[in-house]
């Protein structure tokens, strides 16, 4: 029994050795500085009428409300203004009681947090002040209108990678390593990192390459600049950035998210240190970098508006 009792133990130990040595060298543990996610501002229609047979319906004699509910459920506050809202669909003569068909937020749209964590809301009414949208053509039977929202918003990612090695003497093998996958920490946003790698670019160079990836259903493209439909596209400053060059596909300080096979639309960023490290210069840091974008998404709603009885 006794003999059992240690082949046991033996056994346990040594299944406690091979799990914790089993970490495969190219899977990247991350670290929670962040909550993280993928999701940035979602937005959605408050009730248009009535649900019948799973639709918003009134009828031709009503008027009705049109109110979204912007709620941020990424790591990023949407200032006030920062958020776009533009009515299309329907002609905008067929309608009354919608004085704008473009409007923003009012106020800051506060970010998911510890103490905030279903984050902040603001809901946007394009028939404010009591003003009520009315269909104004002649139905009969019934007509089905689709309302598109499109929506946008100004945002940002932050990225901490931990413990990146500076050492001008790669061979050394002491405190870290310059060859390897980095542990990092990423916010809560739809363009998110999904890789953080550190080699070396020369004698003294540090190197690290982060991949960057639209994970949400949108586009995103440079504040400032307009949406383009081939690619999205971000801008990004890293940390220190007297002391980093960065570039992604040539370009210095942004980068073109471009689809690949598989269908995600991604790109790489390299940022080295301008100025070689001396051999005997050796510590770990941390290094941070942060993606400036506006972020794209549009929203659809089905309302029935049914003919009277007069």
């Amino acid at each position: 029994m006794k003999k059992i009792i240690q082949l046991c133990i033996v056994s346990l130990l040594l299944t406690v050795l091979l799990l914790s040595g089993c970490t495969p060298n190219n899977q990247q543990p991350t670290v929670s500085i962040f909550r993280g996610g993928t999701e940035g501002v979602t937005a959605s229609f408050e009730p248009l009428g009535l649900k019948e047979e799973g639709v918003f319906t009134v009828y031709d004699t009503e008027k009705f409300p049109l109110e979204i509910v912007l709620k941020n459920m990424g790591e990023e506050v949407v200032p006030a203004g920062k958020a776009k809202l533009h009515l299309i669909g329907p002609s905008q003569t067929d309608f009354e009681g919608i004085p704008q068909w473009t409007i923003t937020n009012k106020g800051d749209i506060d970010k998911i947090s510890e103490f905030n964590p279903e984050g902040g809301e603001e809901v946007l009414s394009f028939t404010p002040s009591g003003s009520l949208a009315k269909y104004k053509q002649k139905v009969v039977g019934y007509i089905d209108l689709n309302w598109n929202v499109e929506y946008a918003y100004d945002y940002k990612t932050h990225l901490v990678v931990q413990d990146v090695c500076f050492k001008g003497d790669i061979t050394d093998p002491k405190v870290c390593q310059v060859k390897e996958l980095k542990s990092y920490a990423v916010s809560g946003a739809p363009v998110t990192i999904t890789g953080v790698e550190q080699d070396t670019a020369g004698k003294g160079i540090v190197l690290v390459k982060i991949t960057v990836e639209n994970k949400g259903k949108g586009d995103a493209t440079i504040i400032g600049q307009e949406f383009d439909p081939r690619f999205s596209q971000v801008a990004y400053t890293i940390d220190e950035p007297a002391k980093w060059e960065c570039k992604s596909g040539g370009r210095e300080n942004q980068a073109r998210l471009v689809s690949g096979p598989d269908g995600a639309s991604s790109a790489q960023i390299h940022c080295r240190l301008k100025t070689p490290l001396k051999d005997d210069e050796l510590y770990v840091k941390t290094v941070g970098l942060t993606l400036q974008y506006a972020y794209k998404e549009l929203i659809q709603e089905k309302l029935r508006v049914k003919e009277s009885v007069r």
